[in-house]
Protein backbone atom coordinates (compact mmCIF):
# COMPACT_ATOMS: atom_id res chain seq x y z
CA UNK A 1 0.00 0.00 0.00
CA UNK A 2 1.05 3.62 -0.30
CA UNK A 3 2.68 5.35 2.65
CA UNK A 4 -0.06 7.97 2.69
CA UNK A 5 -2.59 5.25 3.61
CA UNK A 6 -0.61 4.38 6.75
CA UNK A 7 -0.18 8.05 7.59
CA UNK A 8 -3.90 8.71 7.34
CA UNK A 9 -4.75 6.03 9.90
CA UNK A 10 -2.21 7.44 12.37
CA UNK A 11 -3.12 11.08 11.81
CA UNK A 12 -6.83 10.35 12.17
CA UNK A 13 -6.19 9.95 15.90
CA UNK A 14 -3.06 12.15 16.08
CA UNK A 15 -3.29 14.98 13.52
CA UNK A 16 -0.11 16.96 13.00
CA UNK A 17 -1.89 20.10 14.18
CA UNK A 18 -1.68 18.69 17.74
CA UNK A 19 2.11 18.68 17.82
CA UNK A 20 4.02 21.24 19.87
CA UNK A 21 5.71 24.15 18.09
CA UNK A 22 9.19 22.73 18.71
CA UNK A 23 8.35 19.31 17.31
CA UNK A 24 8.98 17.77 13.89
CA UNK A 25 6.43 14.99 13.50
CA UNK A 26 5.36 13.66 10.14
CA UNK A 27 7.06 12.07 7.14
CA UNK A 28 10.74 12.98 7.49
CA UNK A 29 12.25 10.89 4.69
CA UNK A 30 10.45 9.50 1.66
CA UNK A 31 7.34 10.18 -0.40
CA UNK A 32 3.71 9.61 0.57
CA UNK A 33 3.14 8.06 -2.86
CA UNK A 34 5.71 5.29 -2.32
CA UNK A 35 4.34 1.74 -2.15
CA UNK A 36 5.48 -0.31 0.86
CA UNK A 37 4.74 -3.87 1.89
CA UNK A 38 5.77 -3.68 5.55
CA UNK A 39 6.40 -1.26 8.43
CA UNK A 40 8.72 -1.41 11.43
CA UNK A 41 7.66 0.33 14.66
CA UNK A 42 10.15 1.74 17.14
CA UNK A 43 10.53 4.40 19.81
CA UNK A 44 13.77 5.77 18.33
CA UNK A 45 15.54 5.51 14.97
CA UNK A 46 19.04 4.22 15.67
CA UNK A 47 21.52 2.61 13.33
CA UNK A 48 20.62 -0.81 14.75
CA UNK A 49 16.93 -0.19 14.05
CA UNK A 50 17.68 1.05 10.55
CA UNK A 51 19.79 -2.06 9.87
CA UNK A 52 16.92 -4.18 11.15
CA UNK A 53 14.58 -2.46 8.69
CA UNK A 54 17.01 -2.89 5.78
CA UNK A 55 17.70 -6.54 6.55
CA UNK A 56 14.00 -7.28 7.00
CA UNK A 57 12.90 -5.48 3.85
CA UNK A 58 10.75 -2.91 5.68
CA UNK A 59 9.82 0.04 3.50
CA UNK A 60 9.10 2.43 6.35
CA UNK A 61 10.10 2.95 9.97
CA UNK A 62 7.40 4.50 12.15
CA UNK A 63 9.04 6.04 15.21
CA UNK A 64 7.85 8.02 18.20
CA UNK A 65 10.86 10.33 18.39
CA UNK A 66 11.76 12.26 15.21
CA UNK A 67 15.24 11.52 13.95
CA UNK A 68 15.39 15.06 12.56
CA UNK A 69 14.55 17.70 15.16
CA UNK A 70 16.38 20.80 13.95
CA UNK A 71 17.07 21.99 10.42
CA UNK A 72 19.69 20.27 8.30
CA UNK A 73 21.78 22.68 6.21
CA UNK A 74 24.19 20.07 4.86
CA UNK A 75 23.86 16.36 4.26
CA UNK A 76 27.38 14.97 4.37
CA UNK A 77 27.22 12.34 7.10
CA UNK A 78 29.26 14.24 9.69
CA UNK A 79 26.84 13.45 12.52
CA UNK A 80 24.64 10.48 13.30
CA UNK A 81 21.44 12.16 12.09
CA UNK A 82 22.89 12.96 8.66
CA UNK A 83 24.49 9.52 8.51
CA UNK A 84 21.20 7.73 9.16
CA UNK A 85 19.22 9.94 6.78
CA UNK A 86 21.69 9.19 3.97
CA UNK A 87 21.59 5.48 4.77
CA UNK A 88 17.78 5.45 4.81
CA UNK A 89 17.60 7.19 1.44
CA UNK A 90 20.16 4.86 -0.13
CA UNK A 91 18.19 1.83 1.04
CA UNK A 92 14.73 3.19 0.19
CA UNK A 93 13.54 3.22 3.80
CA UNK A 94 11.05 5.98 4.62
CA UNK A 95 11.09 7.56 8.10
CA UNK A 96 7.93 8.77 9.81
CA UNK A 97 7.60 10.23 13.32
CA UNK A 98 4.49 10.57 15.48
CA UNK A 99 5.59 12.43 18.58
CA UNK A 100 3.86 15.19 20.55
CA UNK A 101 0.80 14.99 18.32
CA UNK A 102 0.08 11.51 19.68
CA UNK A 103 1.16 12.65 23.17
CA UNK A 104 -1.61 15.27 23.04
CA UNK A 105 -4.28 13.01 21.52
CA UNK A 106 -7.13 11.67 23.64
CA UNK A 107 -6.49 8.08 22.51
CA UNK A 108 -2.73 8.42 22.25
CA UNK A 109 0.32 7.72 24.38
CA UNK A 110 -1.08 8.73 27.75
CA UNK A 111 -4.31 6.82 27.22
CA UNK A 112 -2.46 3.53 26.83
CA UNK A 113 -0.08 4.42 29.68
CA UNK A 114 -3.06 5.00 31.95
CA UNK A 115 -4.50 1.62 31.05
CA UNK A 116 -1.17 -0.07 31.75
CA UNK A 117 -1.12 1.61 35.16
CA UNK A 118 -4.57 0.16 35.87
CA UNK A 119 -6.37 3.51 36.07
CA UNK A 120 -9.98 4.33 35.27
CA UNK A 121 -11.95 7.54 34.61
CA UNK A 122 -9.10 8.95 32.55
CA UNK A 123 -9.20 12.57 31.44
CA UNK A 124 -6.74 15.09 30.02
CA UNK A 125 -4.65 16.71 32.76
CA UNK A 126 -4.00 20.02 30.95
CA UNK A 127 -6.50 20.45 28.11
CA UNK A 128 -5.36 22.13 24.93
CA UNK A 129 -6.15 25.64 23.83
CA UNK A 130 -9.29 26.24 21.83
CA UNK A 131 -9.30 24.24 18.63
CA UNK A 132 -13.06 23.94 18.28
CA UNK A 133 -15.68 25.28 15.90
CA UNK A 134 -19.46 25.49 16.11
CA UNK A 135 -21.01 24.21 12.88
CA UNK A 136 -24.60 25.19 12.12
CA UNK A 137 -26.46 23.81 9.11
CA UNK A 138 -30.07 24.15 7.92
CA UNK A 139 -31.66 21.01 6.51
CA UNK A 140 -35.10 19.75 5.46
CA UNK A 141 -36.78 17.85 8.28
CA UNK A 142 -36.89 14.48 6.50
CA UNK A 143 -33.16 14.50 5.69
CA UNK A 144 -31.97 15.97 9.00
CA UNK A 145 -31.20 12.64 10.65
CA UNK A 146 -29.10 11.46 7.70
CA UNK A 147 -27.10 14.70 7.60
CA UNK A 148 -26.66 14.79 11.39
CA UNK A 149 -25.45 11.17 11.58
CA UNK A 150 -23.03 11.73 8.69
CA UNK A 151 -21.46 14.64 10.57
CA UNK A 152 -21.19 12.55 13.73
CA UNK A 153 -19.49 9.71 11.87
CA UNK A 154 -16.99 12.19 10.40
CA UNK A 155 -15.98 13.45 13.85
CA UNK A 156 -18.49 16.09 14.97
CA UNK A 157 -20.42 16.15 18.23
CA UNK A 158 -17.80 15.01 20.78
CA UNK A 159 -17.90 16.72 24.18
CA UNK A 160 -15.85 15.07 26.93
CA UNK A 161 -17.09 11.51 27.43
CA UNK A 162 -20.12 12.05 25.19
CA UNK A 163 -20.61 11.79 21.46
CA UNK A 164 -23.56 12.44 19.17
CA UNK A 165 -23.99 15.89 20.73
CA UNK A 166 -26.09 18.44 18.86
CA UNK A 167 -28.91 20.94 19.34
CA UNK A 168 -31.80 20.96 16.88
CA UNK A 169 -34.41 23.65 16.28
CA UNK A 170 -37.28 23.43 13.82
CA UNK A 171 -38.33 26.44 11.76
CA UNK A 172 -38.98 27.62 8.21
CA UNK A 173 -36.41 28.43 5.58
CA UNK A 174 -37.18 30.60 2.57
CA UNK A 175 -35.51 30.76 -0.83
CA UNK A 176 -36.24 31.49 -4.45
CA UNK A 177 -34.54 29.35 -7.11
CA UNK A 178 -33.24 31.54 -9.95
CA UNK A 179 -32.84 30.69 -13.62
CA UNK A 180 -30.34 27.83 -14.06
CA UNK A 181 -30.93 26.36 -10.60
CA UNK A 182 -32.07 22.78 -10.02
CA UNK A 183 -33.91 22.98 -6.69
CA UNK A 184 -34.52 19.91 -4.53
CA UNK A 185 -37.84 21.47 -3.51
CA UNK A 186 -39.72 24.47 -4.81
CA UNK A 187 -40.09 25.95 -8.28
CA UNK A 188 -37.78 28.22 -10.25
CA UNK A 189 -38.85 31.83 -9.90
CA UNK A 190 -41.16 31.28 -6.93
CA UNK A 191 -40.45 32.06 -3.27
CA UNK A 192 -40.51 28.76 -1.37
CA UNK A 193 -41.13 28.06 2.34
CA UNK A 194 -39.60 24.82 3.62
CA UNK A 195 -39.85 23.29 7.09
CA UNK A 196 -36.22 22.81 8.17
CA UNK A 197 -34.11 21.78 11.14
CA UNK A 198 -31.27 23.97 12.35
CA UNK A 199 -28.55 21.51 13.44
CA UNK A 200 -25.82 22.86 15.74
CA UNK A 201 -22.82 20.77 16.71
CA UNK A 202 -19.22 21.12 17.80
CA UNK A 203 -16.27 20.17 15.59
CA UNK A 204 -12.50 20.11 16.27
CA UNK A 205 -10.40 21.98 13.71
CA UNK A 206 -8.71 18.74 12.73
CA UNK A 207 -12.04 17.18 11.71
CA UNK A 208 -13.69 20.23 10.15
CA UNK A 209 -12.83 19.37 6.54
CA UNK A 210 -14.08 15.80 6.86
CA UNK A 211 -17.26 16.90 8.63
CA UNK A 212 -18.01 19.53 5.98
CA UNK A 213 -17.51 16.96 3.21
CA UNK A 214 -19.83 14.52 4.97
CA UNK A 215 -22.44 17.22 5.53
CA UNK A 216 -22.37 18.48 1.95
CA UNK A 217 -22.42 15.01 0.37
CA UNK A 218 -25.47 13.97 2.42
CA UNK A 219 -27.43 17.21 2.20
CA UNK A 220 -30.16 17.26 -0.47
CA UNK A 221 -29.81 20.95 -1.42
CA UNK A 222 -27.51 21.98 -4.25
CA UNK A 223 -26.70 25.16 -2.28
CA UNK A 224 -26.29 24.33 1.42
CA UNK A 225 -26.72 27.09 3.99
CA UNK A 226 -24.32 26.67 6.92
CA UNK A 227 -22.31 28.76 9.38
CA UNK A 228 -18.98 28.14 11.15
CA UNK A 229 -18.18 29.98 14.38
CA UNK A 230 -14.85 30.00 16.29
CA UNK A 231 -15.15 29.01 19.97
CA UNK A 232 -13.17 29.91 23.07
CA UNK A 233 -14.11 26.62 24.76
CA UNK A 234 -11.23 24.54 26.10
CA UNK A 235 -10.89 21.33 24.10
CA UNK A 236 -11.11 18.60 26.75
CA UNK A 237 -10.23 15.91 24.20
CA UNK A 238 -6.67 17.11 23.53
CA UNK A 239 -3.82 18.25 25.71
CA UNK A 240 -0.91 17.21 27.90
CA UNK A 241 -0.85 14.39 30.43
CA UNK A 242 -3.76 12.56 31.99
CA UNK A 243 -5.27 11.90 35.39
CA UNK A 244 -7.26 8.91 36.58
CA UNK A 245 -8.17 6.79 39.58
CA UNK A 246 -7.29 3.39 41.00
CA UNK A 247 -10.06 0.87 41.57
CA UNK A 248 -9.11 0.80 45.23
CA UNK A 249 -6.78 2.86 47.38
CA UNK A 250 -3.22 1.63 47.95
CA UNK A 251 -0.40 2.48 50.31
CA UNK A 252 2.28 4.51 48.53
CA UNK A 253 4.89 1.75 48.65
CA UNK A 254 2.43 -0.84 47.36
CA UNK A 255 1.46 1.48 44.53
CA UNK A 256 5.08 2.19 43.60
CA UNK A 257 5.79 -1.53 43.45
CA UNK A 258 2.78 -1.91 41.18
CA UNK A 259 4.20 0.81 38.90
CA UNK A 260 7.58 -0.96 38.77
CA UNK A 261 5.91 -4.21 37.80
CA UNK A 262 3.51 -2.78 35.22
CA UNK A 263 6.18 -0.64 33.52
CA UNK A 264 8.95 -3.20 33.96
CA UNK A 265 11.16 -0.62 35.67
CA UNK A 266 14.29 -1.65 37.55
CA UNK A 267 14.30 1.43 39.78
CA UNK A 268 12.02 4.38 40.51
CA UNK A 269 13.07 7.82 41.71
CA UNK A 270 10.57 9.59 43.95
CA UNK A 271 10.31 12.15 46.74
CA UNK A 272 8.64 11.94 50.14
CA UNK A 273 5.63 9.57 50.01
CA UNK A 274 2.32 11.10 51.01
CA UNK A 275 0.96 9.73 54.27
CA UNK A 276 -2.54 9.11 52.88
CA UNK A 277 -3.44 6.20 50.62
CA UNK A 278 -3.10 6.59 46.86
CA UNK A 279 -6.30 6.97 44.84
CA UNK A 280 -5.87 9.75 42.28
CA UNK A 281 -2.93 9.41 39.88
CA UNK A 282 -1.70 11.96 37.35
CA UNK A 283 0.91 11.07 34.74
CA UNK A 284 2.61 12.08 31.52
CA UNK A 285 4.70 9.86 29.28
CA UNK A 286 8.17 11.20 28.50
CA UNK A 287 9.29 14.56 29.92
CA UNK A 288 6.29 15.84 31.83
CA UNK A 289 7.70 17.75 34.81
CA UNK A 290 6.07 20.92 33.44
CA UNK A 291 2.75 19.41 34.57
CA UNK A 292 3.65 19.01 38.26
CA UNK A 293 1.58 22.02 39.36
CA UNK A 294 -1.34 20.99 37.15
CA UNK A 295 -1.33 17.55 38.77
CA UNK A 296 -1.33 19.10 42.23
CA UNK A 297 -4.19 21.48 41.38
CA UNK A 298 -6.23 18.50 40.15
CA UNK A 299 -5.80 16.83 43.54
CA UNK A 300 -3.44 14.03 42.47
CA UNK A 301 -1.89 11.92 45.19
CA UNK A 302 0.93 10.90 42.84
CA UNK A 303 2.38 12.31 39.63
CA UNK A 304 4.34 9.94 37.37
CA UNK A 305 6.56 11.00 34.47
CA UNK A 306 10.18 10.91 33.29
CA UNK A 307 13.18 13.27 33.32
CA UNK A 308 12.36 14.93 36.66
CA UNK A 309 15.05 17.40 37.71
CA UNK A 310 16.49 17.63 41.23
CA UNK A 311 14.68 20.81 42.24
CA UNK A 312 11.36 19.53 40.86
CA UNK A 313 11.21 17.02 43.71
CA UNK A 314 10.80 19.88 46.23
CA UNK A 315 7.47 20.87 44.67
CA UNK A 316 4.52 20.08 46.99
CA UNK A 317 6.78 17.93 49.16
CA UNK A 318 4.74 15.62 51.38
CA UNK A 319 1.52 16.71 49.69
CA UNK A 320 1.94 14.91 46.36
CA UNK A 321 4.46 12.19 45.58
CA UNK A 322 6.46 12.85 42.42
CA UNK A 323 7.76 9.75 40.63
CA UNK A 324 10.35 9.54 37.86
CA UNK A 325 9.73 6.20 36.16
CA UNK A 326 11.98 6.96 33.18
CA UNK A 327 11.48 8.56 29.78
CA UNK A 328 11.66 5.35 27.77
CA UNK A 329 9.68 3.38 30.34
CA UNK A 330 6.72 5.79 30.28
CA UNK A 331 6.70 5.96 26.46
CA UNK A 332 7.40 2.33 25.56
CA UNK A 333 3.75 1.39 25.03
CA UNK A 334 3.41 3.73 22.07
CA UNK A 335 4.87 0.89 20.01
CA UNK A 336 2.05 -1.40 21.10
CA UNK A 337 -0.54 1.30 20.41
CA UNK A 338 0.72 1.90 16.85
CA UNK A 339 0.94 -1.83 16.18
CA UNK A 340 -2.66 -2.42 17.27
CA UNK A 341 -3.88 0.63 15.36
CA UNK A 342 -2.32 -0.43 12.05
CA UNK A 343 -3.01 -4.16 12.28
CA UNK A 344 -6.66 -3.52 13.13
CA UNK A 345 -7.03 -1.30 10.07
CA UNK A 346 -4.81 -3.40 7.77
CA UNK A 347 -4.91 -6.99 9.09
CA UNK A 348 -3.00 -8.41 6.10
CA UNK A 349 -0.29 -5.73 6.06
CA UNK A 350 3.06 -6.71 7.62
CA UNK A 351 3.64 -4.64 10.75
CA UNK A 352 6.30 -5.52 13.32
CA UNK A 353 7.60 -3.94 16.49
CA UNK A 354 11.37 -3.56 16.43
CA UNK A 355 13.34 -6.09 18.45
CA UNK A 356 15.87 -3.40 19.39
CA UNK A 357 15.63 -1.81 22.84
CA UNK A 358 16.61 1.78 22.05
CA UNK A 359 16.67 3.00 25.67
CA UNK A 360 20.06 4.74 26.08
CA UNK A 361 19.75 4.87 29.89
CA UNK A 362 21.13 1.89 31.81
CA UNK A 363 20.51 1.14 35.48
CA UNK A 364 22.51 -1.20 37.73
Amino acid sequence: MKIKELIKVIEDIAPLSLQESYDNSGLLVGSEETDVTSALITLDVTEEVLDEAIDGGFGIIIAHHPLIFSGIKKLNGKNYVEKLVIKAIKNNVALYAVHTNIDNAANGLNAILGKKLGLKNLKILKPGASSLKKLVVFCPVEQAEQVRNAMFEAGAGHIGNYDGCSYNTEGFGTFRALEGANPFVGDVGKLHFEKEVKIETIVPDTKLGAVLNAMLSNHPYEEVAYDIYPLDNVNMNTGAGMIGELDKELDTVDFLNTVKKRLNVKALKFNKPVERKIKKVAFCGGSGAFLINDAYKQGADVFITGDVKYHDYFEHLGKMTIVDAGHYETEQFIKELLYELLTEKFPTFAVRISKINTNPVLVL
